[in-house]
């Protein structure tokens, strides 16, 4: 399949997907985490949910995060080049739906790419080599371009993987994991 035929596919199939499922399976992914060995690092960067394209519920990631003391990294978008601003996430920090219905900090102390050790990367589909499918802007992968090439990058998937995708683009940069409900994906 192309990209533009999966991404109508994962879309279809997330919109079946109750909220009390979303979350149920939200909750699975986040204990797979926990049987990773990635919680030796300081600066993890988490998306926020966008509720209306019904994504992963990362709240149980944050709160993983927050009781092992990390330093939580989100994004703001700049929909003008596809780009993305890192603010760390504090008690203080105030978050604000932005038209697109992505939770965003307002204002906040900026943390450099390179400084950023784990990403989970919000996705669509990917397949079985570690290729992801998002929604097709490049925002993160720009921003993985400026990460350092040891920065552990973490999809989180409610399904399981394709077994190709086509079309991929030099730019398209590749996850080291991918954690569905079921299973925890290694690509090297």
């Amino acid at each position: 399949m192309n990209k533009k035929d999966l991404r109508k596919k994962y879309k279809e199939l997330r919109s079946k997907l109750s909220e009390d499922e979303i979350d149920d399976l939200s909750m699975d992914i986040a204990n797979n985490l926990l049987k990773m060995s990635i919680w030796e690092q300081s600066f993890y960067h988490v998306f926020l949910s966008i509720q209306n394209k019904r994504e992963i519920n990362t709240e149980f990631i944050l709160h993983i995060l927050q009781g092992k003391d990390k330093n939580i990294v989100v994004s703001k978008s700049n929909f003008e080049n596809n780009t993305l601003e890192h603010i760390l996430l504090t008690d203080g920090t105030i978050l604000k739906v932005n038209s697109w219905g992505i939770p965003e900090p307002t204002d906040g102390i900026p943390i450099p790419e390179d400084k950023t050790q784990v990403v989970f990367i919000p996705l669509l589909a990917f397949d079985e080599k570690g290729n992801r499918i998002g929604y097709g802007k490049g925002f993160y992968d720009k921003f993985l371009a400026k990460c350092n090439p040891d920065t552990l990058k973490i999809g989180l998937s409610f399904f399981s993987p394709e077994k190709e995708i086509k079309e991929v683009l030099p730019t398209d940069i590749r996850l080291d994991y991918c954690v569905t409900p079921l299973n925890v994906y290694t690509f090297n």
